[in-house]
């Protein structure tokens, strides 16, 4: 059976290809590992995304979950496109200012704000979403000091179950986000009534990785039917916020995944018809991370060792400090030999990483062509919470980062050196005689 790949790769002359790039030439001119993002691919489902949303209301906002990847590149390519972000720290707050998007675009989310996160809010002008009653307070201390008004929303916690893992269901009634459905009254009363704080705005968020648009016009409609009576109450919102969360085929034989389209088709006649009812036109905000980015990179890796024990192990020098999700989530990807892309799968061959955990495996029993040390080797759909979750365990530095674009390719994040694990590090003083 051939894989069915993600519209910017294809086979040419036995590698794989992303775009007009051979992915084997770019990992013999930048090294491995090797993130390999398609700038194409990105704009190409942002526009399509926005598309399907726009063909049933005029008032859309894309807000592009930073979390999922944040380099700056990728940030600048959306922002050109009219993007905005929702961020979760003020580091992804700076970033997304920094790529160009508009303060009025950017919301401001998060369970846990430091009051440094909320004087920068304060000073940069962005939109925050409200977690609970005691960031309210403090918000509104620091908006009074600094005598600068503040939108804001509140995030609502709809008690949604959602077909997803645990680990990112974040809609549940059990879960640490959001004020419950049933206390968002008397918090836009508290908001109201806040010096420096005008309610603007409304915002859930279901969970990520959904594969099925029932849930999310479920939350449509909860969304909904509180806007009216938020609308009751004297706010006027200038924004309902629905979150991300709709799911790719990670597991591309097998994963059906819902389009924007589909998505659109369950989600907007939902949320049209609410805003009719309650006589109000507030913009839609969206905030896909993972559908706008995930299938856009692939993650290359060398095969340093190949082991025949119980079973048949590729060595390769990328692990969980590089890709994070079958380590944490089980998550499945698929795995290509770039350089023997046209090549039948004749082994099965585990993929193990170079880190020293027992779980450090990043495909299990894959029917590979027969791996020689030296062989390279494509992690697919690797854009989205890939090179976002790395890190430096086991004192590995991480892997640089190349975008391609048309005929263009270019490094777009150095890999880091043995010197910059270090680079933070300082010897105290009794240790320095």
């Amino acid at each position: 059976m051939t894989l069915r790949l993600p519209a910017h790769l294809s086979i040419r002359n036995g590698h794989l290809v992303t775009g007009k790039h051979d992915l084997v030439d770019l990992a013999e001119r930048y090294g491995t590992p090797l993130y390999v993002i398609n700038e194409d691919h990105i704009v190409s489902n942002f526009e399509r995304f926005q598309s399907a949303l726009a063909s049933y209301y005029p008032g859309v906002q894309i807000l592009y979950a930073a979390k999922a990847n944040g380099n700056l590149a990728v940030l600048r390519a959306l922002a050109r496109k009219g993007a905005g972000a929702d961020v979760f720290s003020s580091g992804e707050l700076t970033l997304a200012l920094r790529a160009g998007m508009k303060p009025e675009r950017l919301l401001f989310n998060g369970t846990s704000k430091s009051t440094d996160d909320l004087r920068l809010a304060v000073e940069s002008g962005v939109r925050v979403s409200i977690d609970s009653i005691d960031e309210l307070n403090q918000l509104s201390k620091i908006a009074s000091e600094a005598k600068k008004t503040v939108p804001i929303a509140f995030r609502v916690n709809p008690a949604l179950e959602v077909p997803t893992h645990p680990k990112i269901a974040t809609g549940l009634a059990t879960t640490k986000f959001g004020i419950p459905a049933g206390e968002i009254i008397a918090a836009y009363a508290a908001a109201r009534d806040a010096p420096y704080v005008i309610p603007v705005g409304m915002h859930c968020h279901i969970g990520s990785q959904i594969l099925d648009v029932e849930p999310f016009a479920r939350a449509a409609a909860v969304m909904a039917d509180l806007a009216g009576e938020v609308t009751a109450l004297g706010v006027t919102l200038e924004f309902i916020d629905l979150g991300g969360g709709l799911g790719v085929p990670y597991h591309r034989e097998t994963d059906v995944a819902p389009t924007p389209e589909e998505y659109a088709a369950a989600v907007m006649p939902v949320f049209v018809e609410g805003m009719m009812k309650h006589g109000i036109s507030p913009q839609l905000w969206v905030e896909p991370g993972r559908w706008l980015l995930a299938e856009s990179t692939v993650l290359l890796t060398r095969v340093n060792s190949v082991k025949r024990a119980f079973k048949t192990f590729a060595n390769v020098d990328a692990g969980f400090n590089l890709l994070l999700r079958p380590a944490m989530y089980d998550s499945w990807h698929e795995v290509i030999m770039a350089n023997k892309a046209d090549q039948p799968g004749e082994e099965k061959v585990t993929v193990a990483g170079p880190i020293c955990e027992t779980g450090d495996i990043i495909a299990e029993d894959r029917l590979l062509p027969e791996p020689v040390a030296g062989d390279l080797i494509a992690i697919l759909d690797t854009g989205a919470y890939g090179y976002a979750m790395a890190s430096q365990y086991n004192g590995r530095p991480r892997s640089p980062e190349v975008m391609v674009k048309g005929d263009h390719a270019e490094l777009v994040r150095r890999g880091e050196t043995i010197d910059d694990l270090c680079a933070t590090m300082l010897i105290p003083s009794w240790q320095q005689e």
